[in-house]
């Protein structure tokens, strides 16, 4: 989620706007040291204060942000190490969700598995991001509800909280990856071959890893390296 524009009052309204802020630090558009005004950030996203001052309650909470004295929020250092290890725990976790689902795959989930990806190829084709962020997220949603892992699934949907969705789905070439991935992946099912299953998995998060570490790179946030 990117900012800017107005974001529709629900409930959950102060995770969005944690959604947008956490965006922004994981994608270089807030560097370390930066301060976020909240009423800046308010205005920016068409909300009051209260939901930002929760919001970034909740980030200094994840240390994505620190409480800086006479200054209020700055944003957290983000370091190497701290993508590789935010993209190895989310690696660790969908290969374990995988191998289960090897185990419990029909011929008709192959089908819905297929006709996701199908959707997705389809919206990568005509460059749609809002659809293949969609289509991305189903393919995955469906996947995992096959195996049977409630919670390893809740523990990575959090942990993908920190993957900039919309960078990738605005990427073709991620979304060429992303498409064959899940194709081999749907093979490698159908053969059996845990392997093949367990490649096609890591290389998702491995090219997700290197995508984001390029990109902040390019914004400089690694500048001292």
């Amino acid at each position: 989620m990117a900012i800017g524009g107005g974001l529709r009052r629900r409930p959950q309204l102060s995770e969005e706007v944690a959604g947008a802020i956490r965006h922004r630090i994981m994608t270089g558009d807030y560097r370390p040291g930066d301060h976020i005004r909240m009423d800046e950030t308010a205005a920016d996203l068409g909300v009051s204060v209260t939901p930002v001052r929760e919001a970034l309650l909740t980030l200094r909470g994840e240390g994505m942000v620190n409480l800086a004295p006479h200054r209020g929020y700055v944003v957290a250092d983000l370091t190497r190490t701290d993508v590789e290890d935010i993209f190895w725990l989310q690696g660790q976790i969908a290969i374990k969700i995988a191998l289960r689902t090897a185990e419990t795959i029909t011929d008709d989930d192959l089908a819905v598995l297929s006709a996701c990806n199908d959707r997705l190829r389809r919206a990568v084709a005509a460059g749609a991001v809002d659809e293949i962020v969609d289509a991305e997220f189903d393919f995955h949603r469906t996947h995992n509800r096959i195996s049977h892992s409630g919670k390893l699934a809740w523990f990575l949907l959090n942990a993908t909280h920190y993957t900039p969705h919309r960078i990738y789905a605005a990427d073709p070439d991620w979304g060429a990856v992303a498409v064959d991935s899940h194709d081999r992946l749907i093979e490698g099912y159908r053969s059996g071959d845990r392997t093949a299953i367990t490649d096609q998995v890591r290389r998702q998060f491995d090219d997700g890893a290197q995508r984001l570490a390029v990109r902040l790179t390019a914004a400089g946030i690694w500048d001292e390296d």
